[in-house]
């Protein structure tokens, strides 16, 4: 695991030369890299979304592509579209925004639910289907959405098959004073985008994604994060847990956690501190723990307190 770990460290020092004191939440975006899952990132704006996304593009190399969503927006406009050619008489593909490696699709939530549907596919099969034809995407494939928690005028909710698809939600948030006067600093004549280089290329991320599958997971892990799950579908506040796709998440994450941090076994604080990430944005509070204004992931911290850790020493009932 010493490879995988030198290669996120060289990304992860790359990009916190543009994200600023974000350490935590920059080491979360590359586990998801790491298991070539999605990130939703639900925050505030001008806190750095974008310029996360671009900076995890320039340190790979990789073909970037931004989506601003807006609400006139068609399915055509993500996928692509074919345009006849006079001149050969046939029907040519002239692919949309999304055939790219790392695609940031800005302020989803603007967008319809018909055009909001159009990445369905391409994130979960790495492939867009037009006019009946089938293209397939070039890995790596990352999809990093961006939405505005507080301004809902205009905007859709993205429904809970495009919520599952992603592998987990972030949020940046603000930072704090002493990084802030950092920033400053860092962007008094040029942004440090500007200055972002290469510092891994796209066989090198492939072969990192592959090797993370092989780090351990013991059995008790993998009983320890089902029941985690499960715990969310019995939930008294929750009207839909998550569902296996979440299970997976956690699994999957949980690896690439341990393979960043140089193990080549998964314990339980991975499993803890991935579990709010992965897992909060798949559940549907019910319409009464809505109206207290329950929050999904307060509901993921009493699970984790709950549900008994592996190898913790079970309390007597007095």
């Amino acid at each position: 695991m010493s490879d995988v770990r030198a290669t996120a460290k060289k990304i992860i020092d790359n990009v916190e030369r543009v994200i600023i004191g974000k350490h935590d939440e920059v080491q979360l975006a590359l586990v998801a890299l790491l298991c070539q899952g999605h990130v939703l990132i639900d925050d505030v704006p001008g806190v750095g979304k974008t310029m996360l996304a671009k900076a995890i593009a320039k340190s790979l190399g990789c073909t970037f592509k931004r989506i601003q969503f807006t609400p006139d927006m068609m399915p055509s406009d993500v996928t692509g579209v074919s345009v006849y050619d006079q001149s050969t008489g046939r029907f040519e593909f002239r692919p949309g925004p999304v055939m790219a490696n790392i695609v940031l699709t800005d302020e989803i939530n603007r967008a319809t639910p018909k055009t909001q549907s159009a990445l369905l596919e391409a994130m979960e099969e790495h492939q867009v289907t037009v006019d009946g034809i089938t293209h397939l995407l070039e890995r790596p494939f990352l999809v990093l959405a961006t939405q505005n928690p507080i301004e809902y005028e205009g905007t859709f909710p993205l429904p809970e098959a495009q919520l599952d698809r992603f592998l987990m939600r972030i949020s940046l948030g603000y930072p704090s004073p002493a990084d802030e006067i950092r920033i400053l600093d860092a962007q008094q004549y040029v942004h440090p985008i500007e200055n972002t280089e290469q510092v891994v290329d796209g066989s090198e991320l492939l072969e990192v994604q592959e090797s993370i599958k092989e780090v351990y997971v013991h059995d008790a892990i993998k009983e320890y994060i089902v029941s985690l799950v499960g715990a969310t579908r019995s939930h008294g506040d929750v009207y839909l847990g998550s569902s296996p796709r979440g299970s997976l998440a956690l699994y999957r994450t949980g690896q690439a956690r341990s393979a960043l941090l140089g193990r080549d076994y998964v314990i339980p604080d991975d499993v803890k501190v991935l579990a709010e990430p992965t897992l909060a944005h798949r559940l549907i509070v019910n319409p009464a723990a809505r109206i207290r204004e329950v929050d999904p992931r307060a509901v993921i911290k009493e699970v984790v307190q709950a549900v008994g850790t592996p190898g913790a020493p079970v309390k007597k009932q007095e």
